[in-house]
Parts: C-alpha cells; structure tokens; sequence
C-alpha cells in the first residue's frame, strides 16, 4: 500500500469517558465532515489499516469514535496520536478552481516574470488566509489568494503563477 493513495483527515486525540470512546481532531473545516466517510484508515507504523469505528458522532463541538477491541480508556489510550486517513479516490471531487491541498505540493512556482521561485513544500493556514510556503534559493511565504496573488494553476504542467516579488 502506497502512502499516495491516502491523505490523513484527523489524528486521535485523548481518550473520552469510560467505555473506549476517543476524540477525534479533524483537519477539514467542517470537523463533523470526517463522518461522511465510511472508511477509515488508522497509521500502524508505515503502513494504514482499515477500521470500521462501531460508533462515531458529535458531542457539542468534538468529534468522538468508538473502535471495536477498545473498551476501557486504558486501551483507547493506545490510539492517542494516531492519524486517521482515508483513500484518495474517497475524496469528493472538487469545483473548477478548488484543489486539495496535497495536489499543490510539490508544483513549482513561477512568478510574473517567469522566474522560478522554488517548489511549494506545505500550505498552512494562518487565519486570514492559506498561504504556500515555497522552497527555492530561499524559503518565502506566498498567500494562497486565487485571482490576485495566484494567477494561476496549472496541474498538468506542475505549475502555480504568482503576482510575488522577490522580497
């Protein structure tokens, strides 16, 4: 099983009340958006294992899941720090001009003036808005903001086009 067919949504956090039950910590907006997915993938070392929590759902603003074989807090606490992933091919198809984060790593960065500024290493999420940390001769911050600073995507040819000088 190759780690490119699955991209993490949530880690297991602390264990919750005393039959087993864990918190789950989502990576998407919408942390509730992690139930839509029927399978989960839970990292076992280097590789990911299909699970199927017995009982997932909100509590107030947390995401909880219960695992089969984890009854008592003393054995969900084993899951703590765990990723949980799910199959590419899993993931909803998106609208013109929205891509997954995992799709722009990797492209390389070209400028107004058609100079390479680096290759984008991760994205991260500031608040106001996303922004491409680009490694090149050195490692710059790009906001992610589509129409102004992002001119363009192109996934075919591994490229974004900014609006950036060098600074």
């Amino acid at each position: 099983m190759s780690n490119d067919e699955y991209v993490i949504i949530a880690k297991i956090g602390s264990t919750y009340g005393l039959k087993g039950w864990v918190k789950v910590f989502s990576y998407s907006e919408d942390s509730t958006r992690i139930l839509d997915y029927k399978s989960w993938y839970i990292e076992d070392k280097e590789t990911w294992t299909l699970t199927h929590a017995q009982e997932r759902q909100t509590h107030g603003k947390l995401v909880i899941a219960k695992f089969p074989g984890f009854e008592t807090p003393e054995q969900a606490r084993s899951l703590t720090g765990k990723k949980i992933a799910v199959r590419c091919s899993d993931l909803p198809t998106l609208s013109k001009n929205q891509y997954y984060w995992r799709d722009l790593e990797g492209l390389t960065v070209i400028n107004q003036h058609g100079e390479s500024m680096g290759k984008v290493i991760y994205l991260m999420e500031t608040g106001a808005n996303d922004v491409l940390v680009v490694k090149g001769e050195k490692e710059i911050a790009i906001p992610y903001l589509l129409g102004t600073v992002v001119t363009r995507i192109d996934l075919e040819k591994q490229e974004i086009h900014v609006n950036w000088e060098w600074i």
